[in-house]
């Protein structure tokens, strides 16, 4: 079972429960100051914590579009396959319910390209959006399970039969956690340019 511990995220600005066995990527590498990265101690799952300015498309201003819009941005490459299995589902931030915030589960599957370095055989993506209207931000928070042969059994994952396997299953409570304690303590981080002026 997973053990979930409290984490202050940009300096205690927001708060949210990780596992105990992910680490601050920043502790070893330099991090883009709107990110908090943390990586599985053992395994290859990352979860990454990202404020952006609110995404309104010019043609289509919806919190769906603006999703799609999250997610493209995060796949790795265009001549990957995707596919999207949960797509725009509304959630609840259960310590900021007035919130909206909505979750997408997609895989990306690497294209038939040679590469010298071990691929993935696929790679689980969870996101969730979180759409802070009067601060103009979306914060991104994306679980991101890479399965790469030997690190998993192929026959414990078949999504067409609903069965996500250990790694997905555990990615999916990190992030039903990441919705039950996910809250804004500093409103303060999100600078708004109309103050500044």
């Amino acid at each position: 079972m997973t053990t979930f511990t409290t984490v202050p995220l940009f300096g205690g600005a927001l708060t949210a429960d990780l596992p105990r066995d992910f680490a601050d990527v920043s502790t070893i590498r330099q991090v883009p100051d709107n990110q908090e990265v943390y990586l599985h101690t053992t395994g290859l799952t990352s979860i990454i914590f990202d404020i952006t300015e609110r995404v309104i498309q010019p043609n289509d201003s919806s919190d769906e579009a603006a999703l799609r819009f999250h997610y493209t941005d995060i796949v790795t490459s265009s001549a990957d396959e995707t596919r999207i299995w949960a797509d725009f589902a509304p959630a609840a931030l259960a310590k900021m319910p007035s919130i909206p915030a909505f979750t997408l589960f997609a895989t990306q599957h690497p294209s038939a390209t040679p590469s010298r370095s071990p691929q993935a055989d696929f790679m689980g993506v969870l996101l969730v959006l979180v759409r802070l209207a009067a601060q103009k931000t979306d914060t991104v928070i994306s679980i991101n399970v890479p399965h790469v042969a030997d690190e998993y059994a192929r026959e414990d994952v078949d999504l067409e039969a609903r069965k996500p396997g250990p790694l997905l299953g555990a990615a999916i409570q990190m992030r039903d956690r990441i919705l039950e304690t996910f809250e804004v303590k500093d409103w303060d981080l999100f600078v708004n340019e109309e103050e500044e002026a």
